[in-house]
């Protein structure tokens, strides 16, 4: 390729790496111990400013979303305080925490799955549930980049509190990107006070492989009472504690910054497409998707743009073949010109 590629592939959206240099130094890399017994040091202070980031009341951190909604489920399937829940799921949901979902209904609990969106689909749904004598447990992502959009959270979580349910939020997608300070959904959508539980991984855009949960003090509570994982799985290890420490301190100092030339970049990418006569789905949110023309096929369109020097990432959604690219605030004007002169140019080749 000759100079380095024009990576679009990776969703570190802030550009946050955290390399060895930039981070304090640290005893052991694990305690050998599970978090019942003993908290990696830095976690509940890094709990807590997450928890404050988030509008939220408490928070607590897990390895992965994995874990976190796996032992969510379990906790609210196992739920003997009040009515059971019955779990209604946004079709959208992200994978990860529909496996956890699975989970409940593995314990017992009724699931049904309703269009993303679809208001009255959930009121029935909801209604359902009171009459059956549960709760309305909702699962639905913060943001979902391939709809360009949020679902009607407010609406959401104005549903399950009207038959005292659970709104259940994973807004990975949207925490450090979204939102006041990058706080997310809940204070983007003005959810503080509204029974909303939110697990988010640090992934994305905080550039930390790590999950926090956070809600209300009482739920937090009872999660670590009752976390299997907690309890049977290693704690986070200390060094990403560690890096999520320091990723809350860059947010603070630049994550404005950070954000406001995302943004920029976003705008440059669409604008910059545009020209070249190519529409870009996507919004404002940093995932850009191009859709292809039937007759182009994207395995060859994905192999000439990487020849090109430009790293996109092919995708197949409702019968369509696209080509998305994930903007970061550390790219340049270069990279993005480089890659709409390259997509332009390569579309015409395989006409």
């Amino acid at each position: 390729m000759g100079a380095a590629a024009a990576d679009f592939t990776s969703a570190l959206y802030l550009g946050l790496r955290h390399g060895r240099a930039a981070l304090d130094d640290w005893p052991a890399l694990t305690l050998g111990k599970p978090a019942a017994l003993a908290e990696v040091p830095g976690a509940r202070a890094v709990a807590r400013e997450l928890a404050a980031l988030q509008g939220c009341a408490a928070a607590t951190l897990l390895p992965s979303t994995l874990h976190l909604f796996w032992d969510v489920f379990g906790m609210l399937g196992q739920e003997r305080h009040g009515r059971p829940y019955m779990v209604l799921v946004d079709g959208a949901a992200y994978p990860v925490a529909r496996w956890g979902a699975e989970r409940a209904a593995g314990m017992g609990l009724p699931l049904r799955v309703f269009r993303s969106g679809a208001l009255a689909e959930l009121a029935s749904m909801v209604a359902l549930a009171r009459q059956l004598g549960r709760r309305p447990l909702v699962l639905a992502d913060g943001y979902y980049p391939d709809r360009a959009g949020a679902p009607p959270l407010a609406s959401y979580a104005a549903l399950a509190a009207g038959a005292e349910g659970l709104l259940l939020l994973d807004d990975t997608q949207a925490l450090g990107v979204l939102g006041p300070r990058g706080g997310g959904s809940i204070v983007a959508h003005g959810l503080a006070g509204a029974p909303v539980l939110v697990g988010a991984s640090l992934a994305k855009g905080f550039g930390v492989p790590l999950a926090v949960l956070a809600g209300s003090a009482a739920l937090v509570r009872h999660f670590e009472a009752v976390s299997d994982t907690r309890l049977h799985a290693s704690p986070p290890p200390v060094a990403t504690v560690v890096a999520a420490r320091h990723a809350l301190e860059l947010n603070r100092v630049c994550g404005d910054a950070l954000r406001a030339a995302l943004r920029q970049r976003i705008g440059q990418f669409r604008g910059a497409l545009a020209e070249q006569g190519i529409v870009t789905e996507g919004g404002a949110f940093p995932v850009q998707a191009v859709r292809l023309p039937r007759w182009l096929d994207l395995a060859a369109a994905h192999a000439a743009l990487r020849r090109d020097g430009v790293l996109a990432v092919p995708q197949c959604r409702g019968g369509a073949a696209l080509l998305a690219f994930l903007l970061r605030a550390d790219h340049t004007k270069a990279d993005i010109a480089r890659a709409a002169h390259a997509l332009r140019h390569h579309v015409k080749e395989l006409a």
